[in-house]
């Protein structure tokens, strides 16, 4: 008989197969995850809500239709958990706020989309709030413990803060989060899984708490290339409630995935970039770029003709003006319970000018330009995801930014994908970036499953959790 810690380690692919043959039933599995995250969520903090009856109750729904044959498809009854920005019809929609929570009326079109696949939602993760912050930190709801050190609280990246967390501990098999900036892949990297950036308009927003319509991007996270890909295969559409989805040409990356790489060309990030990372990172990510060479992929230079720095201003402009004429009744309010790091960020919308916002537009759309000129013949860049492994929260620097390799994707409205290549001397998982062009996030995945299928750094699992009173040893996994 297969133990609950068994099936919470085994990758969707593998358990849509045994569900298909029924060969296990989605209470069982079901059962195994709401388990798992009854021993160890109090000290991780990955939830926000947690739908135990209700997930019980679908389970149960899913295994009469699928011993009936009446099964929706491969998914029906595989397990999922949501960022705590996407509605769920008679949930809240946090958004890690305390001062503004949203009783979903409907469902966000992504739900729908999941639900119609026969997936059951175990619940909301949580989130930085109005997910403005990379770090992953939350002074008001709690900060997602960072499985990957059970001794001293680290960055587990954000803002999908807790859907990396959720997926890296197994207390899901894999969730959806939204990117910004970074905030798929940035969660990804520090806590050692797969996360995709898509495209915009490849995933409907619409029901989703926005932060800057124009960056923003949902995004799918699991433990590995296969279940990312599949997760996205279902993710994307068109949605007459979202006009960015109209009108694109939609692919299936799951026939490809296997195709490997040889021929493929891939560039290397230009010199300058390599600075911002630390040792660990680099040897990680040079190391990748020999795998991939071994593989049958040509490593060619790039030369850009700007700096991933350079795009900075512009993105943070677009981003705080946006964000910031959403938010600007609870920012402006004083008196609101508003994170004391989210605050600034949000607040500096409000000296964003008109002609400063446009020419913001205006240059990301010449950048754009630039980028596809730069890489011309070329089939992926290549760059760490993060700078450095995930950061002890008592060093964080609030002021700055963890973005540096993960913010350039936004602003050119680029695919890209966040993969585990390597661990630094304690242990902790580094990151492999493969950015492709706007809607060719088949080919990034495609050059992400040779890597995995070449190497075991995925198949990499956290220590176990020592909880002790709903805390990891150090303190609460609610500290910021």
């Amino acid at each position: 008989m297969t133990r609950h810690d068994d099936l919470t380690e085994l990758p969707v692919h593998i358990l849509s197969q045994r569900l298909q043959a029924r060969t296990l039933s989605p209470v069982a599995l079901v059962d195994a995850y709401l388990a798992r995250i009854e021993r160890d969520d109090p000290a991780l903090r990955a939830y926000a809500e947690v739908y135990a009856d209700d997930a019980r109750l679908a389970a149960q729904a899913a295994d009469s239709a699928i011993r009936a044959g009446h099964a929706v498809g491969p998914l029906h009854g595989v397990p999922i958990a949501l960022k705590d920005l996407i509605d769920i019809a008679g949930r809240p929609t946090g958004g890690g706020s305390l001062t503004r929570v949203w009783q979903a009326p409907r469902n966000a079109t992504l739900t729908d989309r999941l639900l119609a696949q026969g997936m059951i939602v175990l619940g909301k993760t949580h989130t930085v709030e109005f997910a403005m912050g990379g770090w992953g930190t939350n002074s008001n709801t709690g900060t997602p413990w960072n499985p990957w050190d059970t001794q001293l609280p680290r960055t587990p990246g954000g803002s999908s803060s807790g859907s990396g967390v959720a997926v890296a501990a197994a207390l899901a098999p894999w969730a959806v989060g939204t990117d910004t900036g970074g905030s798929v892949r940035l969660p990804a990297s520090w806590c050692g899984i797969t996360g995709l950036k898509t495209t915009t308009g490849r995933v409907s927003t619409h029901g989703i708490l926005p932060l800057s319509p124009t960056l923003d991007t949902p995004g799918p996270m699991a433990r590995s290339v296969e279940d990312v890909a599949l997760l996205y295969t279902v993710m994307q559409g068109a949605d007459p409630l979202d006009p960015l989805t109209r009108g694109l040409a939609y692919a299936d990356p799951l026939p490809g995935l296997r195709r490997g790489i040889k021929g493929l060309r891939l560039a290397r990030m230009p010199r300058a970039e390599r600075e911002y990372a630390s040792a660990a990172v680099l040897d990680a990510y040079d190391a990748s770029l020999q795998e991939l060479e071994k593989l049958g992929a040509e490593i060619v230079p790039l030369e850009l003709p700007f700096r991933f720095v350079d795009v900075a201003t512009d993105n943070l402009r677009i981003m705080a003006a946006e964000s910031y004429a959403m938010y600007h009744a609870i920012i402006d309010d004083e008196t609101a319970a508003v994170d004391p790091h989210v605050r600034p960020r949000l607040a500096a919308g409000r000296g964003v000018t008109a002609k400063q916002y446009i020419d913001a537009l205006s240059m990301r759309a010449k950048m754009m330009a630039q980028f596809e000129a730069a890489m011309a013949g070329i089939d992926a860049l290549l760059t760490p995801a993060t700078m450095t492994t995930a950061v002890p929260l008592h060093e964080v620097d609030q002021t700055k930014a963890p973005a540096h390799y993960t913010r350039f994707a936004n602003y050119l409205n680029l695919a890209a994908l966040a993969l585990p290549n390597g661990a630094d001397a304690g242990g902790l998982p580094t990151s492999l970036q493969i950015v492709t062009r706007a809607g060719d996030e088949a080919t990034a995945l495609r050059i992400g499953w040779a890597v995995q299928n070449a190497t075991s750094w995925h198949l990499r699992r956290p220590p176990s959790m020592a909880v002790d009173g709903g805390h990891l040893a150090g303190q609460g996994a609610g500290a910021a």
